[in-house]
């Protein structure tokens, strides 16, 4: 008897240190793509309280797809509250323009996404539920991933993009996200110039695809979040500030309506004042983001 209530104590007290020991660790420079580069690599960072495992969101920071790493600025603009909130979170770095032209950013967007649900056991994350964010054009990357779920190529015109890549070495591991946080993201890429046109050829969306916006309309289609929504897509949070003077507040418009003629609008937050992150990022978006990821992932 003496024996096996010690071995009960002793299997209880270790079952409790290995709960306790996830709280607040980190992984940092994680390779998601088996190379060397820096634009492939991610942080993983867990909040500071004890769980066996931990729902997970994707941050992606923006940078007028200009910059290849820039995952602490990510994870500085909107890590801490999601860690608040509960969520393991993991800030990625991607290719940009100057790195590779489109859909280079989206391949990696979605070869994290199969690298974290690959090794999901190893980082105490709980893959049933990943969620995806991002802030400018990584709020345009964020929305990508979600409404292409489960898309491969696409076609538009006489222009056909993979959308999925086949980056890393889990590509047989599904890159779906279960909800998005859009940002004050570009959305569509034929209204960006007052609402109503394209930029010029001097414009990031043109360093992207390597050409004319004007002269691309099937490429600026493929980049274009607004053109891959469908029912099978995850449920969305759109914010954007109504002072925006970089991203129009149009484009959350254009995609706030066309998300809830689907049912995927969750809501639509409209910060009066709100600028291309001052304003718009406060306390009260922040819980808003916080409490959406939460009711989404009480579904799963």
């Amino acid at each position: 008897m003496k024996k096996s209530i010690l071995t009960i104590l002793i299997s209880t007290c270790s079952f409790m240190n290995s709960f306790g020991q996830n709280a607040g660790k980190e992984w940092l420079d994680l390779n998601y793509a088996h190379d060397d580069n820096v634009y492939h690599k991610l942080d993983i960072h867990l909040p500071n309280m004890e769980k066996p495992t931990y729902k997970a969101i994707i941050v992606i920071y923006g940078s007028a797809w200009y910059a290849n790493n820039m995952k602490q600025a990510g994870f500085q603009a909107l890590g801490k509250p999601l860690l608040d909130s509960g969520f393991a979170v993991i800030s990625i770095n991607h290719r940009s323009s100057g790195d590779a032209m489109y859909p280079a950013q989206i391949n990696d967007v979605k070869a994290a996404i199969r690298y974290v649900r690959a090794h999901a056991d190893k980082y105490h994350i709980d893959a049933s539920f990943i969620g995806i964010t991002g802030f400018s054009s990584g709020g345009h990357l964020a929305s990508l991933a979600g409404t292409t779920n489960g898309v491969k190529t696409f076609t538009v015109g006489d222009k056909t993009v993979d959308i999925e890549g086949n980056l890393g070495d889990y590509t047989h591991v599904s890159s779906k996200v279960d909800a998005v946080v859009d940002w004050f993201g570009p959305i569509d890429f034929t209204r960006m110039e007052n609402c109503a046109t394209t930029k010029d050829d001097k414009s990031p969306e043109a360093a992207l695809i390597k050409g004319n916006p004007a002269d691309n309309l099937d490429m600026l289609a493929l980049i274009s979040p607004m053109t891959f929504i469908d029912s099978n897509d995850p449920r969305f949070l759109v914010i954007h500030g109504e002072a925006d003077n970089v991203v129009s507040h149009c484009q959350s418009v254009f995609f706030s309506d066309a998300l809830k003629d689907k049912g995927l609008l969750a809501e639509f937050i409209s910060v009066p004042e709100g600028q291309h992150g001052p304003v718009t990022f406060n306390e009260d978006t922040f819980k808003k983001m916080g409490d959406f990821f939460l009711n989404e992932a009480e579904k799963k």
